[in-house]
């Protein structure tokens, strides 16, 4: 097992105040994600996800020039040559950006400079996107040859609408920041000085509220997502249940005694 509280390593994880980062640490080859890179990731994720003292999860560079380059291009020439590694390659990729999606925790990327590829991948599918003045946005696979994933392609529609995805992947082209923030692909826009301030204190926003319902609302989103339009046996159940659960109780109660509420549970 990987220690990501080492940070050396290509990818690490740190946590305070109830929130995790983890953190992309290759800066000498701007974050340029290897596979072995897109292995870790959901393993830190998951570690993250699982940590009772975390209840939200940011996910960010040590470098000030980059998020993340994207996909490691001299590896992929040698993928290129070899099916198995083809295959292995888009299921570490698949799996890594999929688990980030659906964490039970709420996710926020927090961007720096360049965000290409596969690091826009990373991006997306984060819950939120909080970027610096000066980032960059590109999905480059038509400058490659290459064709971007069904999952991800979805991904990119499901935040900007698909003629907004197809004026990116049909050129490949840069977008900066300004735009990003226009067509939805970026959630805030701020100075850089600012960034970690305002990522730190929307995070906090979030992990002050009921996680109960937090997780619950996320859950309720991602089926939506993923295509579900009514509610099953299940969801109605939640909806139902939550009324008898211990932090509806204490926010009725805190309520009506005009107090902030005290939330414990933490899943």
């Amino acid at each position: 097992m990987t220690d990501f509280a080492d940070k050396s390593g290509p990818i690490y994880i740190e946590k305070a105040n109830g929130i995790g980062k983890l953190m992309l640490n290759r800066a000498d080859k701007r974050n340029a994600m290897s596979e072995a890179m897109w292995r870790m990731l959901p393993q830190a994720a998951t570690a993250l996800d699982r940590d009772a003292d975390v209840r939200v999860i940011i996910v960010a560079s040590t470098s000030d020039a980059a998020f993340s380059a994207g996909a490691d291009i001299a590896e992929l020439e040698i993928i290129a040559k070899d099916k198995d590694r083809q295959e292995s390659n888009r299921v570490a990729i698949r799996e890594a950006q999929r688990l980030l999606a659906r964490l039970r925790k709420p996710t926020i990327a927090k961007i720096k400079g360049a965000c290409m590829g596969g690091g826009c991948g990373i991006a997306i599918h984060c819950d939120f996107r909080f970027a610096a003045m000066g980032a960059r946005f590109a999905i480059t696979p038509a400058k490659l040859g290459l064709v971007y994933p069904l999952n991800d392609t979805k991904q990119l529609i499901d935040l900007i609408g698909p003629a907004k995805a197809k004026s990116m992947l049909f050129t490949g082209r840069v977008v900066d920041a300004e735009e990003a923030l226009a067509i939805g692909l970026v959630d805030e826009l701020c100075a850089q000085d600012e960034l970690d301030g305002r990522a730190d204190a929307f995070a906090q926003q979030i992990a002050a509220v009921s996680q109960f319902s937090v997780h619950g609302i996320k859950d309720f989103i991602r089926r939506i997502l993923d295509g579900q339009v009514d509610d099953d046996d299940e969801t109605a159940a939640v909806f139902r249940d939550a009324h008898e659960g211990a932090d509806a109780a204490e926010g009725v109660r805190a309520f009506l005694e005009k107090r902030p509420p005290t939330f414990r549970w933490n899943g």
